[in-house]
């Protein structure tokens, strides 16, 4: 059985995007979820929690997971051969 890459890397960057993007408002309201977020802004270049870098990060963890994503079906589906 394969497993379709390019969907395993979209629904992996939509999911991980998503949650940067979330994550920044939570902190940018609340205070919750800083320490988490130096991590990210430690990862990703121009990220910082603002609206601006929410959807920055959003486009880095699309990006980021999207890829590693398709890496990890294109392994498995030649694995599995």
């Amino acid at each position: 059985m394969k497993i379709n890459q390019k969907a395993l890397g979209l629904s992996l960057g939509v999911v991980w995007g998503g949650c940067v993007f979330i994550t920044t408002w939570i902190s940018y309201l609340t205070g919750y979820g800083e320490e988490f977020l130096g991590l990210v802004q430690s990862i990703y270049p121009g990220y910082s929690i603002t609206p601006l870098g929410s959807v920055v990060g959003l486009v880095y963890g699309f990006v980021d997971l999207f890829v590693c994503g398709y890496i990890v079906g294109w392994i498995y589906n030649k694995l599995a051969q």
